[in-house]
């Protein structure tokens, strides 16, 4: 099966919603224009610093918002009239007009979540927020259902969109450890900061390290072993290693459990460490994760 390079574009240039403005065409560019949807203009100049920072987020911004919002470039060099009668006094400055005239703005350059945030409000969060949502929530079916070529193709789309979003990096490299790749899953996960919140990064994370600890042994040795003598641990362990990279949950904290009913403090604790990898593995509102810590509490606590 081929899957498709997240780190490519489907083409969406989004030219005609940014244009290069003059004094001559800013009424028809900016206040005409302004009165079907919200134009943001941005005075500039080739020898700012910071428009050269300012300039590419906000084309990055406003081609994510998916034609909610458009945008005018002024350079106000060779187009004074205008920045004059709005009274620029420093570049960058951006303003939004809405009905045909000014309803927003800033000066410098700032953050790509404020600039986020800026369009978010001029567009009452229209735009490529409501799309990645809906891409999101198609990628989330499609790997429910197994058609991974379908999840595939809107992570892929919602990364063209937003290449830093954490939700659709996970969603891609959940396609890969279910198509059976992990080396492209690690490639992808890698793409997520290291820091990452993201619970579905944090899983796709904790399966790969599972998946990386996991014996070589046969699951039909290891299930011999532990049928043979259900007091040895390790092979025990070893089983729910083994269970748990193959994707096999609730067998693995079964199997766990088991240790820990035994033996709360065998080998360090590490059934109880193990479970915990996999409640994160699983994801901590999974049918799997709940029941298996309602299971430990009650172990625990008996």
């Amino acid at each position: 099966m081929t899957l498709i390079d997240p780190t490519l574009s489907p083409g969406r240039s989004g030219d005609d919603l940014i244009k290069e403005g003059t004094d001559a065409s800013f009424m028809t560019d900016v206040i005409e224009a302004s009165r079907h949807q919200p134009v943001i203009v941005d005075f500039w100049a080739t020898w700012c610093g910071p428009c050269r920072t300012l300039g590419p987020a906000l084309e990055k911004a406003v081609r994510a918002a998916k034609g909610a919002v458009k945008m005018v470039k002024i350079d106000v060099d060779a187009n004074p009239a205008y920045a004059g009668q709005l009274r620029v006094q420093s570049i960058p400055t951006v303003y939004a007009f809405v009905n045909g005239q000014p309803v927003d703005g800033f000066q410098g350059a700032i953050p790509d979540s404020q600039i986020k945030a800026f369009i978010d409000k001029l567009t009452g969060g229209a735009g490529g927020s409501t799309e990645t949502t809906q891409l999101l929530e198609l990628g989330e079916e499609s790997l429910g259902l197994n058609d991974f070529g379908g999840a595939a193709q809107a992570f892929a789309h919602v990364l063209s969109i937003e290449p830093e979003n954490e939700k659709a990096i996970a969603g891609m490299a959940r396609v890969y450890l279910a198509n059976g790749d992990p080396e492209q899953a690690l490639q992808t996960i890698a793409m997520a900061p290291q820091d990452s919140k993201e619970p579905t990064v944090q899983s796709v994370r904790a399966q790969l390290a599972l998946a990386a600890k996991a014996p070589t042994g046969a699951f039909a040795e290891l299930e011999a072993k532990v049928e043979a003598d259900p007091t040895d641990h390790q092979a025990r362990f070893d089983l729910a290693e083994a269970q748990s990279a193959a994707g096999d949950f609730k067998g693995a904290v079964d199997n766990l459990l088991a240790i820990i009913q035994a033996d709360r403090e065998w080998n360090d604790q590490a059934a109880r460490k193990q479970l915990l990898v996999i409640f994160e593995a699983a994801g901590v509102s999974s049918d799997v994760s709940k029941d298996g810590r309602r299971r430990l509490s009650s172990i625990l606590f008996s």
